[in-house]
């Protein structure tokens, strides 16, 4: 009996040993040359910023003000701006200019000094909503003309078109629920002779791309990690069917790759926002086939249909073998006469390269869903914006810009690394059901390292978030209004730096 208690202490002694050592085993790191030498490769831009922070503090000053004046005397005021804007917008119309004419920084300048008087006069919101959409429309217009490659075109798109979004969600943001605008806003009709089908009360053609945002920290992470921080995270690409015209959509997922979606399964993941893109109808290769945005979409969804194509986390969108999701639009436009993103996304800052190195990015000259906006080749069709988590976005983006900020300043992207051998015992497992086209706890294509940095990124992300949300709602209730967002980044800054 004694012999046998000691074989038996022997035998658990002996696969305690073996656990312990495939333990120390599974915890060595992963080798950091790949993200080293992806870091290392040439920097060709430098990330945009505003430098208005004098500015921004004058603008909530002036809010507090026009409220405290009241709407009947700052009426006269934004309807001069209004007149202002229409003739600078009828001198635009009559003729070509560069993307260096002083006209744009005017129209910018007025967008940003009027929105403070429109928010203490809610009832002027939705003329000043059709003053930014036009200034967007005639910008995009005169971008036609310009050389996309030029730093100044790129700033000049960028600070029209995201910052007179930003513009109006800040007033939306301050005013009362019954002045909120309409969540769908309609762009330009581009004209289109594919199928179509309907999305939120919009038209979609067979052909046309969505780019949206997810409300997931990692997406925040997406529209915010490049050298022109954005709003949007994901691209899908429609397919309409001629005869049924029901709408399928082609997308890739982080955990799944490549999927073909109907409508209702789209948006029922969280989303944001979404904007509905278009080819313009004038472009030569349309004119010669106006199919062809068809034919694009009905190559990515046989595609699709036809083969398994993992999701690129190394963001090569010159390699096809696997595709994140702006590829799948782009594959299918390329694949068919047409170069989507005419300027390549850029991201230049070395500790926002790291991080994303670390998630398996290897490519930081690329094709972000925020750039497509940018696109001159596209037409923004419409655009549909859920007015109960707008706040949500805004808290979002200010935690992630604050994290960002702590990346270029050298901080590193961590992970428990005593979880290390768990994790890749998951990545196994993850690996065994997707050889037999099941989903895994950690994605194909992620390390087991990098899910760990994930888990890492989030968690700090909605602990610095919670924080952020506390504080902001005492200012509400304190101050009376919305804390805009250049306050929503300083709170994020002091809740990050108290962790």
């Amino acid at each position: 009996m004694s012999l046998l208690r000691t074989k038996n202490s022997r035998r658990i002694l002996v696969a305690m040993g073996l656990m312990l050592s495939l333990y120390l085993l599974l915890l060595i790191p992963e080798s950091e040359a790949p993200v080293e030498a992806a870091v290392s490769q040439p920097v060709r831009s430098r990330p945009f910023v505003w430098k208005q922070d004098a500015f921004w503090r004058n603008l909530e000053a002036e809010l507090v003000e026009a409220r405290r004046k009241g709407c009947p005397e700052m009426l006269p005021g934004i309807e001069v701006q209004f007149a202002r804007a229409d003739i600078i917008l009828q001198d635009l119309a009559s003729r070509e200019v560069p993307s260096n004419d002083p006209l744009f920084q005017d129209l910018e300048e007025m967008i940003f000094r009027m929105a403070p008087w429109v928010a203490a006069c809610p009832a002027r919101l939705g003329a000043f909503n059709d003053l930014v959409a036009k200034v967007r429309l005639e910008v995009k217009r005169q971008s036609r003309h310009w050389d996309m490659a030029s730093p100044q075109a790129q700033t000049v798109l960028y600070r029209l078109l995201y910052g007179g979004r930003a513009a109006v969600e800040e007033i939306l943001l301050q005013v009362p629920r019954k002045f909120a605008l309409p969540e769908l806003v309609m762009g330009k009709e581009e004209s289109s002779q594919t199928p179509w089908a309907s999305i939120l009360g919009a038209k979609i053609h067979s052909g046309d791309i969505l780019i949206s945002r997810g409300g997931a920290a990692t997406s925040a992470l997406i529209a915010r990690g490049n050298d022109f921080a954005g709003n949007f995270s994901h691209i899908a690409l429609v397919y309409v069917h001629p005869k049924t015209h029901l709408a399928s959509i082609v997308e890739s997922h982080i955990e799944r790759g490549i999927t073909i979606s109907s409508l209702e399964d789209y948006l029922r993941d969280i989303k944001l926002r979404v904007m509905v893109l278009r080819l313009r109808s004038d472009l030569p290769a349309l004119i010669a086939d106006p199919m062809l945005p068809h034919r694009a979409a009905e190559y990515a969804l046989m595609r699709a249909q036809r083969e398994h194509i993992p999701y690129d986390f190394a963001m090569d969108f010159s390699d096809t073998s696997k595709l994140f999701c702006s590829e799948v639009a782009s594959a299918a436009y390329r694949a068919n006469g047409i170069n989507l993103w005419m300027n390549l996304s850029q991201i230049s800052s070395p500790g926002l390269r790291r991080w994303l190195a670390f998630f398996g990015v290897r490519n930081f000259i690329t094709q972000e869903p925020s750039d497509l906006e940018y696109d001159p080749q596209l037409q923004i069709v419409a655009e549909w914006r859920d007015l109960e988590t707008l706040r949500k976005d805004h808290l979002d983006n200010a935690v992630t810009e604050v994290m960002l900020d702590g990346a270029s300043m050298g901080e590193p992207a961590r992970y428990n690394r005593y979880l290390l051998p768990f994790a890749r015992l998951a990545k196994a497992y993850s690996y065994i059901l997707n050889c037999v086209g099941l989903i895994g706890p950690v994605p194909e294509g992620m390390s087991a390292t990098a899910a760990l940095r994930n888990r890492w990124y989030t968690s700090r992300h909605a602990a610095i978030k919670d924080e952020l949300t506390e504080e902001a709602e005492s200012f509400e209730q304190k101050n009376e209004y919305v804390p805009p967002y250049w306050r929503l980044v300083e709170m994020a800054q002091r809740a990050k730096d108290r962790m």
